[in-house]
């Protein structure tokens, strides 16, 4: 009796232990399923691409980041940030070295920003000189025989807009850059100011680059401003970074002392750091968060 009451012991455990396992293997197969069944998770992308430009006679190559709802709502449009690099990148620099998706994914996951169409340039010149080529006619402004501002409000932005789902309005543009691109931001919006509902300068070159041309200079146009170029200044929202440890400091400075001499609003940050991808990193995000204020308001 004993041993019969021990081996239907054994039998009993051993057939609990036994639908257990079964009942484990069916739990882990139906989370499998389930799994396989919903979709998989968006996912923002960034896109290369070219605009065939007949005033500067070549390809002009650009990037464009999509945010992560873009495929899924195929008939919404978006806002759209014009984001420009520095004298020594090309349109590729704020993807490989700013990490700009990483932030602008953060940005609209946590909802500090909307989902927004943002574009990067190539104004490295004729010959791509970040890879070793000639930076010949490198800038965002016209110059004897390219003219780039003409292709970029002529050609490249009706291309761009045309080609994505952007709303295509001042309110739902705006434009930033670093250092080089800093300084181009703030001349397109200073020269263009039916464009841009926001304009976001980081560590620009507000000064100029170049002392031959006094055209590409946001502080003077500030200074000579005529009254109606005063009032197309006021209907930008303005944003100015630069750190305290920058090269370019000082006319980042004279721009505000210039705009605040002329009564235009505009929010002017002076941040621990200097002329390096640190520093733009850590600005991009608030700038994001600014830009999307103005898209709504």
């Amino acid at each position: 009796m004993k041993k019969l009451a021990l081996t239907l012991l054994t039998v009993a455990l051993t057939l609990t232990g036994t639908t257990t396992q079964a009942q484990a293997q069916t739990q882990t197969n139906v989370q499998s399923a389930r799994q396989q069944q919903q979709p998989a998770p968006q996912r923002s992308r960034i896109e290369e691409g070219t605009v065939r430009s007949a005033l500067l006679g070549r390809e002009k190559s650009y990037l464009v980041y999509l945010p992560a709802e873009y495929d899924a709502n195929p008939t919404k449009k978006y806002p759209v940030l014009y984001l420009l690099h520095g004298a020594g990148d090309d349109h590729t620099g704020w993807r490989d070295k700013g990490t700009m998706r990483l932030i602008a994914d953060e940005q609209i996951e946590s909802g500090l920003s909307l989902p927004m169409i943002i574009v990067m340039p190539d104004a490295s010149g004729e010959g791509g000189g970040t890879d070793g080529g000639s930076t010949k006619n490198r800038g965002y402004f016209n110059q004897e025989g390219w003219p780039y501002e003409d292709h970029f409000f002529e050609e490249f932005i009706p291309a761009i807009e045309s080609r994505y789902r952007i709303v295509g309005d001042k309110q739902h543009r705006a434009v930033t850059g670093l250092s080089m691109g800093g300084g181009g931001s703030a001349a397109y919006a200073q020269r263009h100011p039916e464009m841009f509902s926001s304009a976001a300068p980081m560590s620009g070159a507000l000064g100029g680059m170049s002392r031959n041309n006094p055209n590409d200079n946001p502080v003077e146009f500030v200074i000579n401003a005529t009254p109606d170029q005063i009032e197309g200044l006021r209907t930008i929202r303005w944003w100015v970074d630069c750190g305290d440890d920058d090269f370019l400091w000082e006319s980042n400075a004279d721009f505000f002392r210039a705009m605040k001499a002329k009564q235009i609003p505009l929010q002017y940050r002076v941040r621990n750091g200097g002329h390096n991808w640190e520093y733009w990193q850590s600005g991009l995000a608030p700038i994001l968060t600014f830009v999307s204020i103005g898209f709504v308001e």
